[in-house]
């Protein structure tokens, strides 16, 4: 059975207005990750973001969190590079999946830092909220290849 928070994303209805509204916010997100800009980053979500990866447990809140997790991994992966591999834009948010290639040159999470190339698989789900038009944070899952 579904929750009232299920319910209500799958009744938000989609417009071409709502889609390159939502489209054109990932692009910005994505841009300031790619330029190494925080500051940027921080424009397209809500105040009380929420960053979490559910197969750890880590979580970060708010504009600080956000700023400790983009911190962390841009230490511990200072070249790091995403391939987009796929993409939806709805009206509940962004799915994307991607591959990321890096140097693991910083410790990152309970990964000791190897100097070594790597490459892994990313799928990210930006969730939308209509009212404020920004992302309320990114629920990251993530595997390693190498």
């Amino acid at each position: 059975m579904e929750s009232a928070e299920g319910l209500e994303l799958m009744r938000r209805d989609l417009t071409p207005g709502l889609y390159e509204e939502v489209r054109a916010l990932w692009k910005v997100h994505s841009l300031a990750e790619d330029d190494r800009d925080i500051h940027g980053i921080m424009q397209t979500l809500t105040e009380d973001c929420v960053y979490e990866l559910p197969q750890t447990g880590d979580r970060w809140e708010g504009h600080i969190g956000a700023t400790q997790f983009y911190t962390l991994l841009l230490s511990a992966f200072p070249d790091i590079r995403f391939r987009l591999r796929n993409i939806v834009i709805g009206p509940q948010g962004v799915y994307e999946e991607a591959r990321a290639t890096a140097t693991h040159t910083g410790d990152w999470l309970d990964f000791p830092a190897s100097g070594n190339p790597v490459e892994f698989t990313l799928v990210i789900f930006f969730p939308y909220d209509p009212d404020s038009q920004k992302f309320t944070g990114e629920r990251i899952h993530f595997h390693f290849a190498t």
